[in-house]
Protein backbone atom coordinates (compact mmCIF):
# COMPACT_ATOMS: atom_id res chain seq x y z
CA UNK A 1 0.00 0.00 0.00
CA UNK A 2 1.10 3.57 -0.61
CA UNK A 3 2.25 5.62 2.34
CA UNK A 4 -0.40 7.87 3.83
CA UNK A 5 -1.41 9.37 7.18
CA UNK A 6 -4.18 7.22 8.72
CA UNK A 7 -4.85 9.95 11.29
CA UNK A 8 -6.32 12.08 8.50
CA UNK A 9 -9.01 9.45 7.81
CA UNK A 10 -12.00 8.78 10.04
CA UNK A 11 -13.99 5.57 10.12
CA UNK A 12 -16.91 7.09 8.24
CA UNK A 13 -14.59 7.99 5.36
CA UNK A 14 -13.29 4.42 5.21
CA UNK A 15 -16.84 3.08 5.32
CA UNK A 16 -17.68 5.39 2.41
CA UNK A 17 -14.77 3.94 0.44
CA UNK A 18 -16.03 0.40 1.00
CA UNK A 19 -19.62 1.37 0.09
CA UNK A 20 -18.54 2.93 -3.22
CA UNK A 21 -16.31 -0.06 -3.90
CA UNK A 22 -19.20 -2.46 -3.30
CA UNK A 23 -21.82 -0.48 -5.19
CA UNK A 24 -19.67 0.88 -8.07
CA UNK A 25 -21.91 3.94 -7.83
CA UNK A 26 -21.79 7.18 -5.84
CA UNK A 27 -25.60 7.45 -5.80
CA UNK A 28 -26.17 3.88 -4.60
CA UNK A 29 -23.45 4.28 -1.96
CA UNK A 30 -25.17 7.46 -0.76
CA UNK A 31 -28.48 5.61 -0.35
CA UNK A 32 -26.76 2.76 1.47
CA UNK A 33 -25.02 5.17 3.86
CA UNK A 34 -28.01 7.44 4.30
CA UNK A 35 -26.17 10.57 3.14
CA UNK A 36 -26.27 12.86 0.12
CA UNK A 37 -24.37 12.18 -3.11
CA UNK A 38 -22.41 15.40 -2.58
CA UNK A 39 -21.29 14.14 0.86
CA UNK A 40 -20.00 10.93 -0.74
CA UNK A 41 -18.22 12.87 -3.48
CA UNK A 42 -16.59 15.17 -0.93
CA UNK A 43 -15.41 12.19 1.11
CA UNK A 44 -14.00 10.52 -2.01
CA UNK A 45 -11.96 13.63 -2.76
CA UNK A 46 -10.49 13.52 0.76
CA UNK A 47 -9.70 9.84 0.26
CA UNK A 48 -8.00 10.51 -3.06
CA UNK A 49 -5.77 13.08 -1.42
CA UNK A 50 -4.96 10.77 1.49
CA UNK A 51 -4.25 7.72 -0.68
CA UNK A 52 -2.63 9.60 -3.54
CA UNK A 53 -4.71 7.68 -6.07
CA UNK A 54 -7.90 8.44 -8.09
CA UNK A 55 -9.53 5.34 -6.53
CA UNK A 56 -12.55 5.47 -8.88
CA UNK A 57 -12.72 6.67 -12.48
CA UNK A 58 -15.57 7.16 -14.94
CA UNK A 59 -16.40 4.31 -17.28
CA UNK A 60 -19.37 4.86 -19.57
CA UNK A 61 -22.25 5.98 -17.37
CA UNK A 62 -20.75 4.55 -14.21
CA UNK A 63 -17.47 4.34 -12.35
CA UNK A 64 -14.90 1.61 -11.84
CA UNK A 65 -12.29 1.11 -9.14
CA UNK A 66 -8.62 1.57 -9.94
CA UNK A 67 -6.22 -1.33 -9.43
CA UNK A 68 -4.97 0.37 -6.29
CA UNK A 69 -8.51 0.65 -4.88
CA UNK A 70 -9.15 -3.02 -5.61
CA UNK A 71 -5.94 -4.04 -3.82
CA UNK A 72 -6.61 -1.70 -0.90
CA UNK A 73 -10.26 -2.70 -0.44
CA UNK A 74 -9.65 -5.97 1.45
CA UNK A 75 -7.30 -4.24 3.90
CA UNK A 76 -9.80 -1.46 4.64
CA UNK A 77 -12.65 -3.94 4.98
CA UNK A 78 -10.62 -6.03 7.44
CA UNK A 79 -9.72 -2.92 9.44
CA UNK A 80 -13.39 -1.94 9.76
CA UNK A 81 -14.37 -5.48 10.71
CA UNK A 82 -11.67 -5.57 13.39
CA UNK A 83 -12.81 -2.25 14.85
CA UNK A 84 -16.44 -3.44 15.01
CA UNK A 85 -15.36 -6.37 17.18
CA UNK A 86 -13.68 -4.14 19.77
CA UNK A 87 -15.27 -4.20 23.22
CA UNK A 88 -18.11 -1.67 23.42
CA UNK A 89 -16.77 -0.06 26.60
CA UNK A 90 -18.46 0.21 30.00
CA UNK A 91 -22.17 -0.60 30.15
CA UNK A 92 -24.59 2.33 29.81
CA UNK A 93 -25.67 3.76 33.17
CA UNK A 94 -28.62 6.18 32.87
CA UNK A 95 -27.97 7.56 36.36
CA UNK A 96 -24.58 8.95 35.35
CA UNK A 97 -25.12 9.59 31.62
CA UNK A 98 -24.80 13.15 30.36
CA UNK A 99 -25.86 14.03 26.81
CA UNK A 100 -28.60 15.75 24.79
CA UNK A 101 -31.23 13.62 23.08
CA UNK A 102 -33.17 15.38 20.30
CA UNK A 103 -36.66 14.34 19.20
CA UNK A 104 -38.62 15.75 16.26
CA UNK A 105 -42.38 15.85 16.85
CA UNK A 106 -45.36 18.05 16.13
CA UNK A 107 -47.26 19.58 19.03
CA UNK A 108 -49.85 16.79 19.23
CA UNK A 109 -47.17 14.09 19.41
CA UNK A 110 -45.01 16.20 21.73
CA UNK A 111 -47.74 16.86 24.29
CA UNK A 112 -49.04 13.31 24.13
CA UNK A 113 -45.80 11.40 24.74
CA UNK A 114 -42.88 13.53 25.75
CA UNK A 115 -43.94 14.95 29.14
CA UNK A 116 -44.06 11.34 30.33
CA UNK A 117 -40.60 10.73 28.89
CA UNK A 118 -39.23 13.81 30.66
CA UNK A 119 -40.65 12.54 33.97
CA UNK A 120 -38.76 9.26 33.49
CA UNK A 121 -35.56 11.08 32.58
CA UNK A 122 -35.76 13.32 35.64
CA UNK A 123 -36.22 10.27 37.86
CA UNK A 124 -33.74 7.87 36.28
CA UNK A 125 -31.37 9.87 34.06
CA UNK A 126 -31.15 13.49 35.26
CA UNK A 127 -28.06 14.13 33.13
CA UNK A 128 -29.91 13.53 29.85
CA UNK A 129 -31.18 16.79 28.37
CA UNK A 130 -34.31 16.39 26.25
CA UNK A 131 -34.45 18.66 23.21
CA UNK A 132 -37.61 18.79 21.10
CA UNK A 133 -37.66 20.31 17.64
CA UNK A 134 -40.88 21.00 15.69
CA UNK A 135 -41.89 18.95 12.69
CA UNK A 136 -44.96 18.80 10.50
CA UNK A 137 -44.57 15.65 8.44
CA UNK A 138 -40.89 14.84 9.01
CA UNK A 139 -38.73 13.08 6.44
CA UNK A 140 -35.88 10.65 6.86
CA UNK A 141 -33.26 13.31 6.10
CA UNK A 142 -33.74 14.69 9.62
CA UNK A 143 -32.25 11.43 10.89
CA UNK A 144 -29.69 10.98 8.13
CA UNK A 145 -28.27 14.46 8.69
CA UNK A 146 -28.35 13.93 12.48
CA UNK A 147 -30.64 16.92 13.00
CA UNK A 148 -32.35 14.71 15.59
CA UNK A 149 -31.98 11.30 17.21
CA UNK A 150 -35.60 10.20 17.02
CA UNK A 151 -38.72 11.15 15.07
CA UNK A 152 -42.32 10.66 16.20
CA UNK A 153 -44.58 10.32 13.15
CA UNK A 154 -47.38 8.22 11.62
CA UNK A 155 -45.46 8.21 8.34
CA UNK A 156 -42.86 5.48 7.82
CA UNK A 157 -40.37 6.31 5.07
CA UNK A 158 -39.55 3.65 2.51
CA UNK A 159 -35.86 3.46 3.41
CA UNK A 160 -33.71 0.55 4.55
CA UNK A 161 -31.55 2.78 6.75
CA UNK A 162 -34.48 4.01 8.88
CA UNK A 163 -35.71 1.78 11.71
CA UNK A 164 -39.21 1.97 13.17
CA UNK A 165 -41.33 0.78 16.07
CA UNK A 166 -45.08 1.21 16.56
CA UNK A 167 -46.12 3.12 19.67
CA UNK A 168 -49.91 3.50 19.67
CA UNK A 169 -52.97 3.69 17.47
CA UNK A 170 -55.17 6.74 17.06
CA UNK A 171 -57.93 7.94 14.77
CA UNK A 172 -59.25 11.25 13.49
CA UNK A 173 -62.52 12.47 15.04
CA UNK A 174 -64.64 15.62 14.78
CA UNK A 175 -64.47 18.05 17.70
CA UNK A 176 -67.13 20.70 18.33
CA UNK A 177 -68.21 23.08 21.10
CA UNK A 178 -71.23 21.33 22.62
CA UNK A 179 -72.39 24.65 24.12
CA UNK A 180 -72.83 26.15 20.66
CA UNK A 181 -74.01 23.32 18.41
CA UNK A 182 -74.99 19.70 18.09
CA UNK A 183 -72.72 17.06 16.57
CA UNK A 184 -72.78 16.88 12.77
CA UNK A 185 -75.45 14.33 11.96
CA UNK A 186 -74.00 12.98 8.71
CA UNK A 187 -71.61 13.71 5.85
CA UNK A 188 -73.89 16.41 4.43
CA UNK A 189 -73.99 18.17 7.78
CA UNK A 190 -70.20 17.84 8.12
CA UNK A 191 -69.50 19.21 4.64
CA UNK A 192 -72.01 22.03 5.12
CA UNK A 193 -70.28 23.31 8.25
CA UNK A 194 -67.40 25.76 8.57
CA UNK A 195 -64.10 24.20 9.64
CA UNK A 196 -60.79 24.95 11.30
CA UNK A 197 -57.97 23.25 9.40
CA UNK A 198 -54.27 22.67 9.98
CA UNK A 199 -51.47 23.49 7.55
CA UNK A 200 -48.09 22.80 9.14
CA UNK A 201 -45.53 25.60 9.08
CA UNK A 202 -43.49 23.44 6.68
CA UNK A 203 -46.35 23.69 4.16
CA UNK A 204 -47.60 20.11 4.57
CA UNK A 205 -51.23 19.13 5.07
CA UNK A 206 -52.35 16.36 7.44
CA UNK A 207 -53.22 13.11 5.74
CA UNK A 208 -56.97 13.67 6.15
CA UNK A 209 -56.96 16.50 3.62
CA UNK A 210 -55.29 14.37 0.96
CA UNK A 211 -57.72 11.50 1.60
CA UNK A 212 -60.72 13.83 1.30
CA UNK A 213 -59.40 15.39 -1.90
CA UNK A 214 -59.02 11.90 -3.37
CA UNK A 215 -62.75 11.37 -2.68
CA UNK A 216 -63.66 14.71 -4.26
CA UNK A 217 -64.49 16.21 -0.85
CA UNK A 218 -63.38 19.69 0.14
CA UNK A 219 -64.17 21.23 3.52
CA UNK A 220 -65.04 24.91 3.81
CA UNK A 221 -62.19 26.23 5.93
CA UNK A 222 -62.65 29.64 7.55
CA UNK A 223 -59.37 29.61 9.48
CA UNK A 224 -56.14 27.66 9.06
CA UNK A 225 -53.64 27.23 11.89
CA UNK A 226 -50.03 26.04 11.70
CA UNK A 227 -50.30 23.43 14.47
CA UNK A 228 -52.86 21.58 16.55
CA UNK A 229 -52.33 23.92 19.51
CA UNK A 230 -54.24 26.60 17.62
CA UNK A 231 -57.47 24.61 17.49
CA UNK A 232 -59.02 25.08 20.99
CA UNK A 233 -59.28 28.86 21.15
CA UNK A 234 -60.61 29.17 17.62
CA UNK A 235 -63.18 26.41 18.27
CA UNK A 236 -64.38 27.68 21.64
CA UNK A 237 -67.65 29.62 21.50
CA UNK A 238 -68.27 28.91 17.79
CA UNK A 239 -70.21 26.54 15.55
CA UNK A 240 -67.02 25.49 13.77
CA UNK A 241 -65.76 21.91 13.46
CA UNK A 242 -62.18 20.70 13.93
CA UNK A 243 -61.01 17.26 12.79
CA UNK A 244 -58.07 16.04 14.86
CA UNK A 245 -56.64 12.93 16.59
CA UNK A 246 -58.92 11.42 19.24
CA UNK A 247 -56.18 11.24 21.85
CA UNK A 248 -56.17 15.03 21.94
CA UNK A 249 -59.46 14.67 23.85
CA UNK A 250 -57.35 14.04 26.98
CA UNK A 251 -55.18 17.13 26.49
CA UNK A 252 -55.67 20.13 24.18
CA UNK A 253 -59.26 19.29 23.22
CA UNK A 254 -60.51 18.06 26.59
CA UNK A 255 -63.16 20.84 26.84
CA UNK A 256 -64.95 19.76 23.67
CA UNK A 257 -67.25 16.95 22.60
CA UNK A 258 -66.43 14.77 19.62
CA UNK A 259 -67.90 12.18 17.27
CA UNK A 260 -66.38 9.86 14.63
CA UNK A 261 -65.81 11.15 11.11
CA UNK A 262 -68.92 10.69 8.93
CA UNK A 263 -66.93 8.72 6.34
CA UNK A 264 -64.42 5.88 6.31
CA UNK A 265 -60.91 6.96 7.25
CA UNK A 266 -58.55 4.35 8.63
CA UNK A 267 -56.92 4.71 12.04
CA UNK A 268 -53.20 5.43 12.05
CA UNK A 269 -50.27 4.27 14.14
CA UNK A 270 -47.79 6.63 15.73
CA UNK A 271 -44.26 5.38 15.15
CA UNK A 272 -40.87 6.24 16.48
CA UNK A 273 -38.21 6.33 13.80
CA UNK A 274 -34.43 6.30 14.13
CA UNK A 275 -31.40 5.81 11.93
CA UNK A 276 -29.78 2.40 11.67
CA UNK A 277 -26.48 3.85 12.92
CA UNK A 278 -28.07 4.10 16.39
CA UNK A 279 -29.74 0.68 16.35
CA UNK A 280 -27.38 -0.94 18.88
CA UNK A 281 -26.23 2.18 20.76
CA UNK A 282 -27.05 1.35 24.40
CA UNK A 283 -27.91 4.96 25.35
CA UNK A 284 -30.22 5.48 22.39
CA UNK A 285 -31.79 2.07 22.90
CA UNK A 286 -32.49 2.92 26.55
CA UNK A 287 -34.23 6.19 25.64
CA UNK A 288 -36.27 4.45 22.93
CA UNK A 289 -37.39 1.87 25.47
CA UNK A 290 -38.55 4.65 27.78
CA UNK A 291 -40.59 6.23 24.97
CA UNK A 292 -42.16 2.84 24.31
CA UNK A 293 -42.93 2.41 28.01
CA UNK A 294 -44.70 5.79 28.11
CA UNK A 295 -46.79 4.76 25.11
CA UNK A 296 -47.58 1.39 26.67
CA UNK A 297 -49.20 3.07 29.67
CA UNK A 298 -51.51 5.03 27.37
CA UNK A 299 -52.73 2.21 25.15
CA UNK A 300 -55.91 1.66 27.14
CA UNK A 301 -57.63 4.68 25.62
CA UNK A 302 -59.49 2.64 23.01
CA UNK A 303 -61.60 -0.34 23.97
Amino acid sequence: MKSFDMLNLDLRSLATFVAVLDESSVSRAAVRLGVSQSAVSHTLERLRQAFGDPLFVKSGRGIVATDYALRTGPHIRQLLDDLRTLPSGPPFDPATAEFTFTIAANDYQRDLLLPGLLKTLREQAPGIHLQIIPSGIPNADLLRKEACDLVISPHAPEATDIMQRGLMADRIVVFYDQNERDAPADLKDYMGADHITVLFATGEKPGLDSAMEARGLKRRSVVTVSNFSGLPEFLRGTRLLASAPERMSTQLMRDFAYVPLPFQYNPFTLLMLWHRRHQTDPAHRWVRNQVNSVAATMNGLHD
